[in-house]
């Protein structure tokens, strides 16, 4: 299900980005962000992480570095340190 997530987004990288002009205001760029925070944090959170990129990605924002947020470890995992 993951790849079939992801797909579009390459798709959009390789067949449709290199033929418009770089207007990124982010690094990464949206798509790349997009990858990383669903292969990161799955499709529901990956894709919120995303939605809310696309969100700050207006004219009125500086932009600049804005990487994907570290996934969070579980409560657990941390006990048993």
């Amino acid at each position: 299900m993951l790849k079939l997530v992801l797909l579009p987004i390459q798709f959009y990288r390789y067949a449709i980005s290199p033929l418009m002009a770089s207007h990124c205001r982010f690094y990464p760029s949206c798509s790349c962000y997009a990858l990383e925070a669903i292969e990161h944090h799955g499709v529901m959170r990956g894709g919120w992480l995303t939605l809310r990129r696309l969100g700050r990605c207006h004219p009125w924002n500086p932009g600049g570095y804005d990487p994907v947020p570290p996934a969070k470890t579980s409560r657990s995992s941390s006990m048993a340190e």
